[in-house]
């Protein structure tokens, strides 16, 4: 098993992709539900690295390449553009920078999605590792980024013990997250 590193401090990326928002058109909803549930599945330190930018794909590539390389985050969680608009391109950046893809993320995703929408089938949720970061796609709605992190959040802890990131605890009240009992 991976050597558990409490002391360090998870910096965690949290990118709204959304033109209107970028734009000011409207507020980022998104993002902040996403720094909320974090806050409450979360009782180790944190530290958000937000940002809000339009749907533009070298942007979405060049900002998770700098939450991952730069800045050090054990996680990236994004919101917006998993549709299949056109400018929908999440994806296409997470796969451009992901040296691996973990697709049972985005498979639990839209089955647990499912059983509140029937269009869920038509998101495209994906999840991905770049170097020792664990980059995660949601979708933009915040009831739907909820039940998604609902169910996918019990193995990321130990997904970023496994590439040696920070030990990442949880509140059990909130969530319960899955580590293998030592042997």
């Amino acid at each position: 098993m991976a050597a558990q590193n409490s002391a360090a401090l998870a910096r965690i990326g949290i990118v709204t992709i959304s033109d209107r928002a970028s734009a000011g058109v409207y507020q980022d909803i998104s993002g902040q539900a996403i720094i909320d549930t974090l806050n409450q599945y979360l009782s180790s330190p944190w530290q958000a690295e937000y940002r809000l930018i339009p749907d533009e794909q070298a942007l979405i590539e060049q900002t998770l390449r700098e939450l991952a390389d730069d800045m050090g985050c054990c996680l990236i969680v994004t919101t917006g553009g998993t549709g299949p608009a056109k400018r929908d391109v999440t994806p296409e950046a997470t796969e451009a920078v992901c040296d691996r893809m973990m697709p049972g993320f985005g498979e639990l995703m839209r089955q647990q999605s499912l059983k509140f929408v029937p269009t869920a089938i038509i998101s495209r949720q994906t999840a991905g590792l770049r170097g020792s970061c664990l980059i995660i796609n949601l979708p933009g709605k915040p009831s739907a980024i909820r039940q998604c992190l609902d169910a996918v959040f019990p193995a990321v802890p130990y997904c970023i013990d496994l590439m040696d990131g920070p030990f990442l605890e949880t509140n059990p009240a909130v969530i319960s997250v899955f580590r293998p009992k030592p042997s």
